[in-house]
């Protein structure tokens, strides 16, 4: 897979943003050039997109990133979506913009920039959405440049590190790390549940206290502890993706009593859901 190479020690220069919703699943994406970088970060459907004489097929919960090109994107086969997207710059180099597996960067090029696969999954993608949500946000309420510029930066950064996180697993044997990886699975699976760690051992074939002290070791939290910050992880997403009652996305998250879900929120946020979802109220939506 090609990755993109970008400069570390600058802010990106913010182009335009918003939020993407196919009109019918018969929609297509246009042909249109592209002068500067595209970040897409997909939350629904199946996008189809052919750039620079590759085809990318993104579904929802990866992201595409698209360097500035003589080639037009267009879509090369008919779907419903929907993503969020970024337009931005950076300041001209001399490096190129798409590397190759075989690309080897020379050590002084390597300390002054970093790489990123055009694309995949994002580990967290609702942590990238909030901050997609926030900067437009910001513009909307036409915030400085430089306020739109570090925003941007905050975005490209935020799925780099989630792409380059390193988990503390080196330590363990494969069967262990396998595990971990299952059990984080399990709760995004189950998430409309009320997960008890008794059920997340028993799927395992595992002791409760041993499987809770070897996830706590890991991921450095205690895995009731995990298991309530991804709810609230969801929850935040939706609150701003969809306009879902609060009553329905209490349900989605396992919550059988709103107020309850209410309380914990706010406990664990600072805001209300309401209070959360109003900050952040108003989608800037393109249809392209």
């Amino acid at each position: 897979m090609n990755t993109l190479c970008l400069p570390a020690k600058q802010l990106f220069s913010y182009e335009l943003t918003g939020k993407f919703k196919a009109p019918s699943a018969e929609w297509k994406h246009q042909s249109f050039p592209l002068t500067n970088y595209e970040l897409i970060v997909m939350t629904e459907g199946i996008l189809y997109l052919n750039y620079n004489n590759e085809k990318f097929v993104v579904k929802n919960g990866e992201y595409l990133l698209l360097p500035p090109s003589p080639s037009w994107r267009q879509g090369f086969k008919p779907s419903y979506c929907a993503f969020y997207w970024l337009h931005f710059s950076t300041q001209p180099g001399e490096l190129p913009l798409i590397l190759t597996p075989d690309t080897v960067l020379p050590p002084p090029t390597r300390e002054n920039y970093f790489t990123i696969p055009q694309t995949g999954p994002i580990p967290k993608p609702e942590k990238v959405v909030i901050l997609m949500k926030q900067l437009q946000d910001i513009v909307r309420s036409e915030y400085p440049s430089i306020a739109l510029d570090a925003m941007s930066t905050s975005i490209l950064t935020e799925l780099y590190g989630q792409l380059t996180l390193v988990l503390p697993v080196e330590n363990y044997s494969e069967n262990q790390k396998q595990i971990y990886l299952d059990i984080m699975d399990y709760i995004k699976t189950n998430i409309s549940r009320n997960i008890k760690i008794t059920e997340i051992a028993a799927a395992f074939g595992y002791n409760e206290k041993y499987i809770s002290h070897r996830f706590a070791q890991i991921c450095g939290i205690p895995l009731k502890q995990y298991i309530l910050k991804t709810k609230m992880d969801t929850a935040s997403f939706m609150l701003i993706d969809t306009n879902e009652p609060i009553t329905e996305i209490a349900k989605a998250v396992g919550f059988s009593d709103s107020h309850n879900f209410s309380r914990t929120y706010k406990k664990l946020t600072g805001l209300s859901p309401s209070e959360y979802r109003n900050t952040f109220s108003k989608r800037m939506l393109f249809h392209v």
